[in-house]
């Protein structure tokens, strides 16, 4: 089954030239079944190339899913034309006005790490965000900083400052072999990360509420289960394109930042090497995972998701 996008959405051809399943919102109505809604909150300032990473995980899936584009009401985006949010995109304040429910909510990360999650400007209205899933979303999956805002609203949990950025891709071990999230995952998983804060093992071991998925003797803790909110909260990024880090490397590179060349990343770690991807297969699996789950435990009746 199909993934549903309006068909002027730049991420719908992209993935129809790639050969994933794509249908249009006129097609999908004839269908004689219910897709799952899942939504992205997207706070990321390269819009368009974020949505179209996770539709691509998320299309791959053999469900038809429908999938929405929300932003934040009154954060202006500086990198995405405001013609494709007008298009494209719906403030959260609209989406919360009409009480609609969805099976699933992916919340991106977004470049604000640094900053003390309170000092955030949209913080507020994102704290509302994080209450609503509990009564309009089944299943939420919060990435990178967006992961580590809900572990901290819900649970206290800190995020440190790095003296380096963590930045490369790293070998994960898997924590819970016999966790649904995890059906098909190798013992370890490459993964690769970009951020410059950490969430730390002992810190998430005093709250027993949270449960370690996958986690790396060198960059911690990286996918975490919090059942009691039906969410899951990863620190890295199985979503990354392939040269969506060489891309980061040459743009600070570029503007004189001190960067290190990303670990484990290029061939020999020589950035004048081509790299290759080597998380993909995992990526698919984890998301594939995350939508089986929710299409075996959600609501039928999409109103009555969020009861009991």
């Amino acid at each position: 089954m199909p993934i549903t996008l309006n068909e002027n959405l730049p991420a719908y051809r992209i993935l129809s030239d790639e050969g994933v399943m794509v249908m249009s919102p006129g097609r999908a109505a004839t269908q004689d079944i219910r897709p799952l809604r899942i939504g992205l909150l997207n706070l990321m300032p390269k819009k368009i190339q974020t949505e179209n990473q996770f539709a691509r995980l998320i299309g791959a899936t053999p469900l038809q899913i429908d999938f929405q584009l929300i932003r934040m009401s009154d954060h202006e985006s500086r990198n995405t034309a405001a013609d494709h949010l007008e298009s494209f995109y719906r403030p959260f304040r609209e989406v919360e006005a009409t009480g609609e429910k969805f099976d699933g909510l992916v919340i991106t990360g977004a470049p604000v790490e640094q900053l003390p999650f309170e000092d955030v400007t949209y913080w507020d209205e994102l704290t509302r965000v994080f209450a609503w899933t509990q009564s309009h979303v089944h299943s939420t999956f919060g990435v990178c900083w967006g992961g580590m805002a809900m572990a901290w609203h819900f649970h206290g949990l800190p995020k440190h400052p790095l003296p380096a950025k963590a930045f490369g891709c790293f070998r994960h071990h898997n924590r819970a072999p016999a966790s649904p999230y995890l059906r098909g995952f190798s013992d370890d998983v490459l993964v690769p990360v970009s951020r410059w804060t950490e969430v730390r093992q002992p810190d998430v071991d005093a709250r027993p509420a949270l449960r370690t998925l996958l986690s790396s003797d060198h960059v911690g803790p990286c996918l975490l289960e919090d059942p009691g909110h039906r969410a899951l909260y990863i620190f890295n990024h199985f979503e990354y394109d392939s040269t969506t880090l060489k891309e980061e490397y040459d743009r600070d590179a570029a503007s004189g930042k001190p960067i290190n060349v990303p670990l484990n990343y290029y061939p020999d770690d020589d950035p004048a090497r081509a790299p290759s991807n080597r998380w993909r297969s995992h990526a698919h699996l984890l998301y594939g995972n995350w939508i089986n789950e929710i299409y075996q435990t959600t609501q039928y009746d999409l109103s009555r998701i969020g009861e009991g």
